[in-house]
Order: structure tokens, then C-alpha cells, then sequence
């Protein structure tokens, strides 16, 4: 009963002096509510607070731990005291930080914090009991992290409590022997703890809910938050000796106000029609004089050590062309453009004529090399028996079409290729990727089978060298531009009339600058006058029409053997050269630019993949071989070389192949070099 009456008067003794600021702060509070009501309009909106300012209060519930015997340094009661408990007054002020929107912000309250209790009460050696009151208080400054994680108005915080020393005293009552009642009671000693520390560093997690207590109509707003915190054992030993610790329970409630920012909300008004101001969009046409050169292409066609196999076959398909014994004889490698069939036409059918005789070329300089051997490794996704049986099917006919001894040939299976383009967790167009990986590869050591200066397994086939007239260059092309039209179309086409009234259409587009050929437009006249409109349609549903008029000449072959044009390839979705070819750009191609020459570079990709994302990638390769050139070009002392650079995705209209069977697509994953000479 002596317990419960010690406690009670011990938590009258640590609320009291504090109970009217509590109940003053509250009731101030709810009578600025109030007040503040009338003054804001109801139609208006306002949004939560960022940062908010008020006070906190509530108590602190301190769990005693530990031993303390040496009260001070003249008094030490015969009996030790172990564990206790407590109720203290926290209070303070507070500074509050976070975006509506966010999870994260952080707070800071700093003031005063109690932490008295009584102690379990004893026995002394004289079988008397003896109690211990403790008046501990600091002044605190506890900074912490907010965290909202649903975004709603529960949180949680956590951080450090710098906790400084303002009161420290104690009170040791001892009681009398029960069994001598008429005993003279001992006088109470109250005195000041020894040996407390000044300064105390500990920590604090907890949880709060901000009520809101204004409406979003006020731009002043009220929150109430009550919340509760542990604060654990660890930095709270109040004295630099004994084992004295305080583990503490906070419960309470915080006062919150803020302002909010004005949200601005549209003013009903009267409108006839709404009134759009349409982007401006400047028509450029820009149409090349073409007049007759004196120029064909000596073109160095790469020749690709794969041989693609159909889904499911193990047999060389038709596609690739297949010689009997008879015409092994009269076969030679630099003659195939000259055997070209007449009835193919343009770059792609006439350089996968020579793509598609790879195995005859591989024959041919076997037989004129007797010393060099290869390896053919099959990759197919059966397995890899399936994939040397497709090796098997090309010995064999090197072998028995070529005479090839067959110990010159050793063949391998794999599931896949060393560079294969289907991926572990693709999921789209996997039907073209594993058309790709489906292949046989042809490895050797043997210079003379390999491109210039280079050696090694992965080394690519020495390229072929074709003497051909060449076709319309880019430079040649008819430029039309709208320039702002990507702002201010949709999309946007051509209506082209000659002289006589004739109409074509081109497009639509959506890109700002298109280019074609000009034989597209004029056919097979030499020149033409034009009036061209483009017609474009707004994003707001509007047709705007702009005309212009050009004069066109159609660009002719030229004749004189001048130009070089060079090829290189990139492996699927890379816009970084294979080392390979990056010393066939340095060492092959860059001697034979000539002096004041321009170098035309045009980056493609196949049809794999978005489009807009094959452009960038093309863009990147073709940059890729510039840097290549450019380094090569200023290690040689030399600044007379203009490079220009395109970069086409898998635009088919300027495709150099098509892209319906894998070896095509192949090729398409290019960059073509124009080597056009200063004149």
C-alpha cells in the first residue's frame, strides 16, 4: 500500500507544474481552429503542408534496470536498489518537414524530458524497508528521419536523442522493523546523485497519424498527431559508475500547423471556341545539281564465315549455289559479278549472288591453297549432334564436289553460336533470332583463306572485290524537309505535279526530314520543274497546306573507275566493331582514302526490334567506324579528309538487302563506306 502511495505522490510531483501549459497549448489550439474557420472561402483549395510547426507532449513511461547503491559520495544506504518505474513529463517544441506526395522527410522536437521513478522497494539487514525516489530530467534534442510508406498519414520515424543534464537529485526514505512499531522513524535523505553524466546519446524509434483538423479550404491547416517511441537501454546509464540503465516508452500527442500553397483552379467563363495557336513549320527543299561525273566503285564486299541452315534441316539449302564436278574448273571467285544472272538488278541480289557462292569460294582457295585446313562448328538448338551433321553436310561437299582431303576438314557440334543472337529471356521475334543461330561457322588459321593482315580462329573470309557501275549515292537523294514538324504535325505528306499537271503522292510521313531518289519522282527524265504541296495534319485535326517548287536533274552513272566502297559488319543489337574489323579499318581501308577525298558513312541495322531504337543503333555504329577512321587519319598527321555520317535503322526503302532469310538480315547489320575522291 506504502508502494502505491510513494508512485502516486512520485507522478504528482512529475506532472504537476506542467499540466496547465499541456492543457493551455491544446485548448489555444482548437480556439485558433475555430477562428481561423471564417476567414477562408469554401470554393478555394489549398494543399497539405510541406512544413509544419507546433509542440509536443505527452509521457514517458522509464523501466529502471541495473544496480545503484552509492547515492552520493558521503552516502551509500545499506541495501541496493535493482529495478523501478516511473511516469515523467516530455515536452516540446517541434519542426516538421514533408511533401504531401512523398514518403520521406524528416522532424526535430527539442525540450524538456523527465525520466523520475521509484525504485522497487528493499529490505535492510534491521528487516526495515527502503525506498527510493528519483527526480532525473534532461533537456533533449531528438532530430529524426520520417518515413510514410503507403504515402497516407501513418508514419514512422527514428534517430538520435541528445539528452543534457538539468536535475539529478533523489530521496531515500527508510521505513521501520515491522516487528517493533513503536521504533522511531528515521529521518528521510534527500541530496544530489554523484558521478552523473552531463550528456547522454541514445537513440529512438516510433510510430505517429496525422489527423487532419482543417479542411483544404483553410490555407491555415491544424494537424493533430498522437504517436508513441522505445527508446532502448543503449546510451541511457544516467551515472559514470554502477550498472544503472533506463529503457523508456513514450505515449503522446503532437500540435501541428502549417500553411498550404493555393491551388489553382480554372474560373468558369463564357467561351465561344477555343483558339489554338499551330506550331510554325518551315518547308525546305533541297534537290542536288547532279551533274554527269566520271566516277564507278571499286566495291570490297565482305564475305561472312556463316552458312545458315532452314529450321529443321540438316541440308544445305537451295538458296546457296552448289557447283557440279564439271564446273569446278572454270569457277573463279573474282569473276562472279561477271556471272551475275541478268535478271537481278541493284546492290543486294547482285552481292548475295556472291554471299551465296561462299561455299565455292571456301573451295576454290582450299584447292589453290593445298595447306590450309578449316573447322566447321554447326550450332543448332536440337543439339549438338544435329549441329554436326550440318557441319557434315558442307565436308562433304567439299570433298566430293572440290577433292578436298577430308582430314583438312574437322567438323564440331553446339547448342549455340559463339556470338549467338538469341538471348536468355527474350520473348519477341524469336522465330527470326534462332533463323540467325542456326548456322554452320567457318574457322581457320589459314592466311591465305582470311582477310588482309589478320589471323586466328574468328577471323572473318577474305573479302571479294567488285569492279560495278555504282547506283544513285545518298548525296544524290532529293531532301525534303519540315522543319517544327514534329511539334506540329501528326504526319505529313507530298503531292508532286510536273508540267503537264501530272500528280504523285509520297508519304505520309512522320519525321521531319525525308529523302529519295530522284528517279522516284521523275522516272526516266533527264530534268523536270515541279510544284510540290506539302499537306500537313495538325495534332488539333486541322490540314495545313504549304507549296514550293523545285527543279530537279536525274542523277546518271558515271563512268570512270575512281570510287571505293567498303563494307563492314556488326554482330546482332552491337554498335562496337569486332577487333577484326577495327584493324581492317585502320590498316586497310584509312591508306586508300585519297588526299582532300570524302568518306561517306551510312549505318544500317536489319528489321529486329523497334524502330525507332534501330535508328539510334545505326546512328551509333556509323559513328562507331568514324571514330575508327578519324583516330586512324590524326595518327597519320592528316586533316584533309571530309566524313560524312547517316544513320538509316531498317529503313527497307534504303536497305541494302532485304530482310526475308537470315543471311540478309545479317548483311543488314552493316556499315557501308563511300571512299569518293576530291574531284
Amino acid at each position: 500500500m506504502k508502494l502505491i502511495t510513494n508512485l502516486k505522490t512520485g507522478l504528482r510531483k512529475t506532472w504537476s507544474p506542467y499540466n496547465l501549459i499541456i492543457k493551455s497549448v491544446f485548448i489555444s489550439a482548437f480556439i485558433l481552429t475555430g477562428l481561423n474557420a471564417p476567414l477562408h472561402a469554401q470554393e478555394t483549395e489549398y494543399t497539405r503542408p510541406s512544413w509544419l510547426f507546433g509542440a509536443a507532449g505527452g509521457a514517458n513511461f522509464n523501466f529502471y534496470n541495473g544496480s545503484t547503491h552509492q547515492l552520493d559520495a558521503n552516502f551509500a544506504p545499506p541495501a541496493t536498489f535493482q529495478k523501478g518505474f516511473g511516469v515523467g513529463l516530455f515536452a516540446a517544441p517541434l519542426v516538421e518537414y514533408h511533401s504531401p506526395d512523398s514518403r520521406f522527410g524528416f522532424m526535430i522536437q527539442a525540450g524538456y524530458d523527465n525520466r523520475s521513478a521509484i525504485s522497487d522497494q528493499v529490505v535492510t539487514p534491521c528487516n526495515c524497508p527502503a525506498d527510493l525516489e528519483t527526480d532525473l530530467s534532461y533537456v533533449t534534442v531528438e532530430p529524426s528521419l520520417r518515413f510514410a510508406p503507403f504515402k497516407s498519414d501513418f508514419y514512422l520515424y527514428a534517430g538520435p536523442r541528445f539528452a543534457y543534464k538539468l536535475t539529478e537529485s533523489y530521496t531515500y526514505k527508510l521505513g521501520i522493523n515491522p516487528a517493533y512499531p513503536e521504533q522511531e522513524p528515521t529521518a528521510d535523505v534527500s541530496g544530489d546523485f554523484s558521478d552523473v553524466n552531463d550528456m547522454q546519446i541514445s537513440m529512438q524509434v516510433g510510430a505517429g497519424y496525422d489527423i487532419q483538423l482543417s479542411s483544404q479550404s483553410r490555407k491555415t491547416q491544424w494537424v493533430l498527431s498522437p504517436f508513441v517511441s522505445f527508446q532502448p537501454y543503449f546510451g541511457q546509464t544516467p551515472r559514470s559508475i554502477e550498472t544503472w540503465n533506463i529503457t523508456t516508452v513514450r505515449a503522446g500527442a503532437a500540435l501541428k500547423l502549417g500553411r498550404g500553397r493555393k491551388i489553382s483552379t480554372p474560373v468558369p467563363v463564357d467561351v465561344i471556341a477555343p483558339v489554338f495557336v499551330e506550331p510554325e513549320v518551315q518547308f525546305t527543299i533541297t534537290s542536288p545539281r547532279n551533274l554527269p561525273s566520271e566516277r564507278r566503285v571499286r566495291e570490297i564486299f565482305p564475305v561472312r564465315n556463316y552458312v545458315f541452315f532452314d529450321l529443321g534441316s540438316t541440308v544445305i539449302s537451295d538458296r546457296y549455289i552448289l557447283l557440279t564436278k564439271d564446273q569446278v574448273s572454270t569457277f573463279k571467285e573474282d569473276q562472279l559479278q561477271v556471272t551475275t544472272p541478268k535478271n537481278l538488278s541493284g546492290r543486294s541480289d547482285r552481292q548475295m549472288v556472291v554471299y551465296y557462292n561462299v561455299l565455292n569460294i571456301l573451295g576454290d582457295r582450299m584447292v589453290k591453297n593445298p595447306t590450309a585446313t578449316v573447322t566447321l562448328i554447326g550450332s543448332s538448338e536440337k543439339g549438338k549432334k544435329d549441329g554436326r551433321m550440318m557441319a557434315e553436310s558442307i565436308k562433304v561437299y567439299l570433298v566430293n564436289v572440290f577433292g578436298i582431303d577430308a582430314s583438312r576438314i574437322s567438323t564440331e557440334g553446339q547448342v549455340k553460336p559463339d556470338l549467338p543472337s538469341e538471348q536468355p529471356g527474350g520473348t519477341k521475334e524469336l522465330v527470326l533470332l534462332r533463323e540467325g543461330d542456326r548456322r554452320v561457322s567457318i574457322e581457320s588459321s589459314s592466311p591465305a583463306l582470311l582477310m588482309e593482315f589478320q589471323s586466328g580462329p574468328e577471323t572473318t573470309l577474305k573479302p571479294i572485290e567488285i569492279n560495278v557501275v555504282q547506283e544513285a549515292p545518298i548525296e544524290s537523294y532529293v531532301t525534303f524537309e519540315a522543319k517544327g514538324g514534329n511539334e506540329a504535325y501528326s504526319s505529313w505528306s507530298l503531292e508532286v505535279r510536273d508540267e503537264k499537271g501530272t500528280l504523285q503522292n509520297f508519304g505520309p510521313f512522320t519525321e521531319e526530314k525525308v529523302s529519295m531518289p530522284g528517279k522516284a519522282i521523275l522516272g526516266t527524265r533527264p530534268v523536270g520543274d515541279y510544284k510540290v504541296t506539302l499537306i500537313g495534319q495538325t495534332k488539333s485535326g486541322k490540314t495545313i497546306k504549304t507549296e514550293s517548287t523545285v527543279h530537279m536533274v536525274l542523277w546518271t552513272p558515271p563512268t570512270n573507275e575512281e570510287g571505293m566502297r567498303f563494307s563492314i559488319i556488326y554482330e546482332f543489337n552491337e554498335s562496337k566493331a569486332l577487333p577484326v574489323y577495327e584493324k581492317y579499318l585502320t590498316e586497310v581501308v584509312t591508306p586508300k582514302i585519297p588526299q582532300g577525298g570524302t568518306v561517306m558513312i551510312h549505318g544500317h541495322t536489319d528489321v529486329i526490334g523497334e524502330e525507332a531504337y534501330n535508328k539510334n543503333l545505326s546512328m551509333e555504329r556509323a559513328n562507331d567506324v568514324k571514330g575508327i577512321l578519324e583516330n586512324s587519319l590524326s595518327k597519320a598527321g592528316r586533316t584533309d579528309v571530309k566524313i560524312e555520317v547517316f544513320g538509316f535503322g531498317e529503313d527497307e526503302k534504303l536497305a541494302p538487302f532485304e530482310n526475308k532469310f537470315p543471311e540478309e538480315r545479317f548483311y543488314n547489320r552493316t556499315v557501308i563506306i563511300d571512299i569518293v575522291p576530291k574531284n
